[in-house]
């Protein structure tokens, strides 16, 4: 009898703690979610072990710091300076998460409000840092590939020093002011009709440079017969061609050129 009571007693004992402490000692984490504990009792924020989605167990004394791993995204607008102190407003897009496995030491040096604390400053200082090497122009127009290239890199190795993984940064716009815009709008314009310009007179340079070497090759060609055409080579070439004409069995009538040196020629026939 007594083993009975004790077995129901030690029975309802268990469930009055889980009643109690359930809640502190059963967890379940979702996919995109990572946890680390921290230990009252023991060594405190235990950073390396990290726990993955699923079902846990951990003593209720201690406590479950969950974190949200999934990928995130903050559109910021600021105002930098170029180079010249022109002022420029320039819009961005950064998607992000923290690195899975850093959670711990995340939480231990910022904490939950991290975005706010470290992410946001650390794109703005980038941003600030990177468009102050260049001219409004060059952000603007022609350079404006290397100017996202350099904020970019720039941002995600200050983030990665935070143990906050970069995954992208988009330039959404880029703002001048309306003057500044214009003129720079204006100059590109006048460049590219100057490249134009150029193009034609260069293609035009060259149909005269190549009419003029045909010109110059019809001239050398007629050069070189009008001198190998000697009278002996001219009376050779007579004979042969009277030559040619007599072999035709058709009836022609020869005619002999005027002079003691003219030449025979044949003419008509049947």
């Amino acid at each position: 009898m007594k083993r009975a009571q004790y077995i129901i007693v030690s029975v309802v004992a268990i469930v009055v703690l889980l009643l109690i402490f359930g809640s502190q000692m059963f967890y379940v984490l979702k996919p995109g979610e990572r946890a680390v504990i921290f230990k009252k009792f023991g060594i405190g924020l235990d950073k390396e072990n990290v726990y993955i989605p699923g079902f846990h167990v951990i003593a209720p004394w201690n406590d479950l710091i969950r974190y949200d791993v999934k990928e995130q995204k903050s559109e910021e607008t600021m105002d930098v300076l170029d180079k010249g102190g022109l002022s420029i407003n320039v819009d961005v897009t950064i998607i992000f998460n923290p690195f899975y496995d850093k959670i711990g030491y995340l939480h231990e040096n910022i904490g939950y409000n991290y975005v706010s604390v470290m992410l946001i400053p650390n794109v703005r200082s980038s941003v600030r840092a990177v468009t102050g090497r260049y001219s409004a122009e060059e952000i603007y127009s022609t350079k404006r590939g290397e100017v996202e290239t350099g904020i970019i890199e720039s941002t995600r190795i200050a983030l990665a020093e935070k143990n906050i993984d970069m995954k992208d940064l988009l330039i959404r716009s880029i703002t001048l002011p309306a003057t500044i815009k214009e003129a720079i709008e204006s100059k590109l314009q006048q460049q590219q009709e100057a490249l134009a310009y150029q193009y034609r007179l260069e293609r035009e340079t060259s149909e005269a440079d190549r009419l003029r070497i045909q010109a110059q090759g019809i001239a050398d060609y007629n050069r070189i017969i009008s001198q190998s055409l000697t009278s002996n080579i001219l009376k050779q070439k007579g004979i042969d061609a009277t030559l040619e004409l007599a072999k035709s069995a058709n009836s022609k009538v020869v005619v002999i050129g005027s002079g003691d040196e003219g030449m025979p020629l044949i003419l008509g026939g049947n």
